[in-house]
């Protein structure tokens, strides 16, 4: 793939930068354009086999060690994907009420984060295979989330401690 931007805050090959919540690996730099490779399980997870020309997608460099932690922390390792059921505005924020897959369930709860598209979120409730955020006017306005629509697929990252909890409980 590659990206196009208007920033190219000081990329540099080899750096690891979230593209819609996908950590993925600078393979080149050229201007404003940055190149990266994406093996078949990226494919799998995400939703870049929807990608296409001119699709607008969140970027994030990755935090240094000697940054302030804001937030919750993301890896950028997709757990899967989440379609979009409804878009609602109330007042100036907008909800958004989406759905996974089953066996995400153990992983997503009511006030609990998630990373949807790349961008850290809190659950506002759950149902079912379904949750609901609220994208704040400044979220809204800086983010893809503006370009939403009912029946989009957006990447899905779970909370990483509540990923390794579960693992050291089953073993």
């Amino acid at each position: 793939f590659h990206i196009k931007t208007e920033n190219l805050f000081s990329i540099n090959k080899g750096d690891s930068i979230s593209c819609a919540g996908v950590c993925l690996t600078v393979i080149n730099v050229a201007k404003d354009v940055f190149a990266v490779q994406v093996s078949q399980e990226t494919f799998k997870a995400t939703n870049l086999n929807t990608w296409a020309v001119g699709k607008k997608i969140n970027l994030e460099q990755a935090m240094r060690l000697s940054d302030r932690i804001d937030g919750h922390l993301v890896q950028g390792h997709v757990d899967g994907t989440v379609k979009i059921l409804a878009i609602n505005q109330h007042l100036n924020s907008h909800e958004i009420k989406l759905s996974y897959p089953r066996e995400l369930t153990k992983f997503i709860a009511k006030k609990g984060s998630v990373v949807l598209d790349g961008v850290s979120l809190t659950v506002n409730s759950t149902i079912y295979q379904s949750l609901t955020v609220n994208i704040i006017p400044y979220t809204w306005k800086n983010t893809t989330f503006q370009y939403s629509k009912i029946g989009d697929f957006l990447n899905l990252e779970v909370d990483m401690i509540a990923r390794y909890l579960n693992q050291l409980m089953q073993n």
